[in-house]
């Protein structure tokens, strides 16, 4: 008479539960391994077009459409705090809006819109600190500037 067919039971489940295991380490290590790095990546770069964009309409939408003998505009601008968990910074470049961030992959840059009695465009916002665009001028020019709001 058998006395180890007891462990048949025993040693059906251990492995049963091995190879479960070992299937859940190769699922859990190829996500974070590739796929969720790389969607990570994708929704940083969208969602710094999106600050891209959200900036240079903040911009395009302080400067008035019809000239006026003295123009003085200050409008708040709303942007999030970080792209990919990382501050980053607008600036303008003459009539362009410049993203540069830390985030690899993340950046660009946007032409401005404006009316031709817009002589420049200057200034910086950080992500990290609250953001202004300030319009000054009369009915022949008048400027742009960007300005962090001192917290």
């Amino acid at each position: 008479m058998r006395t180890d067919r007891g462990l048949t039971p025993v040693v059906s489940k251990t492995l049963g539960i091995g190879i479960v295991l070992c299937y859940v380490a190769l699922v859990s290590t190829t996500l974070y391994g590739g796929v969720v790095p790389a969607a990570e990546a994708d929704a940083a770069a969208t969602l710094g077009d999106r600050v891209l964009a959200a900036g240079s309409v903040a911009v395009e939408d302080a400067v008035p459409n019809a000239a006026a003998a003295s123009v003085r505009v200050r409008a708040a601008v709303s942007l999030p705090a970080t792209i990919g968990g990382r501050p980053y910074e607008l600036r303008a470049t003459n009539r362009t809006l410049v993203l540069d961030s830390p985030v690899r992959g993340v950046g660009g840059t946007a032409s401005l819109s404006l009316p031709a009695r817009v002589t420049g465009v200057e200034g910086t916002w950080r992500s990290d600190r609250p953001a202004v665009v300030v319009v000054t001028g009369n009915a022949s020019a008048c400027s742009v500037e960007l300005r962090e709001v001192p917290a």
